[in-house]
């Protein structure tokens, strides 16, 4: 395993596991496999309703607690200081941990600055070790970095061949947030596992469009976690780190990006106010 120094010195596996849409009798089988499999970043949220099974497989999965990476995200239901700071709590109980290694506001939305202090004191009392936000565009990034105490560590946000956020990414560089991506795989879309030029380049290396994708992310200094419900997926997925593209396959595979989302902007009223009115 290959691993990213965060802005606060603390080392965070380049790959990991993500646990959206497992739904939670499962999760745990599958987090199981994950680690059994070799990861040891598991990506969860108050969000997705497996808190609790990612906390019995961190328990029961026979590796040291110090040697596995946990994240989960506070949701916007949950955003404000005195609310974000009653579910960290619960999350953490969930979680059957004494500590979270990393913690991400799930989306730009309520009160975030309230959120992000409550994560802030959690952090300066030693029981998260790393704090964050995911989905925040260039714009709400920058406002919040330059307003808060304790500078974010990453943002996790779409990111895959189709949409490779190279803008954003110059910009997390210039403030030392590591950068994340959430659906390295575009969730299947645009027939994203028969793509001709991942393809072509996978029969080089004896490997699939999948590990080419997850591994142009990963020399892009881009941290990523690719879920799978299948054991077999899983050990494919992670056996990324035996082969190295060179010059010519990164640009055939920077000229994919469309710069666009396959899923929803910020930026839509309709998705707004689709997202606020959440219950989780």
């Amino acid at each position: 395993m290959e691993y990213v120094t965060l802005n606060n010195g603390i080392q965070m596996p380049i790959l990991g596991y993500g646990v959206y849409q497992v739904k939670n009798e499962e999760c745990e089988r599958c987090v199981l496999d994950a680690i059994d499999a070799g990861y040891r970043l598991i990506d969860t949220a108050q969000s997705y309703g497996n808190e609790e099974a990612v906390g019995n497989a961190i328990k029961k999965c026979g590796v040291a607690r110090e040697d596995l990476f946990i994240t989960t995200k506070v949701w916007i239901s949950n955003g404000g200081y005195e609310k974000a700071k009653a579910s960290l709590q619960e999350s953490l109980k969930k979680l059957q941990s004494e500590y979270i290694d990393l913690v991400l506001i799930h989306q730009p939305f309520n009160d975030y600055y309230g959120t992000y202090r409550a994560m802030e004191e959690a952090y300066k009392e030693g029981w998260i070790r790393a704090i964050g936000v995911s989905n925040f565009y260039v714009d709400r990034l920058i406002d919040l970095y330059s307003f808060v105490e304790v500078k974010p560590a990453v943002n996790q946000i779409e990111t895959h061949v189709f949409h490779q956020q190279k803008t954003a990414h110059e910009y997390m560089e210039k403030y030392n947030i590591q950068h994340e991506s959430w659906g390295p795989f575009a969730e299947g879309r645009k027939d994203f596992f028969t793509n001709p030029v991942l393809v072509k380049i996978g029969e080089k290396y004896s490997k699939s469009a999948a590990q080419v994708a997850l591994r142009y992310l990963i020399q892009n200094h881009v941290v990523v976690i690719p879920k799978s419900t299948h054991k077999e997926r899983m050990i494919e997925n992670i056996n990324v780190f035996d082969f190295k593209l060179n010059d010519e396959d990164m640009k055939l595979i920077s000229a994919l990006d469309e710069k666009e989302s396959l899923f929803f902007s910020h930026y839509d009223p309709k998705t707004v106010e689709m997202m606020v009115n959440l219950k989780r």
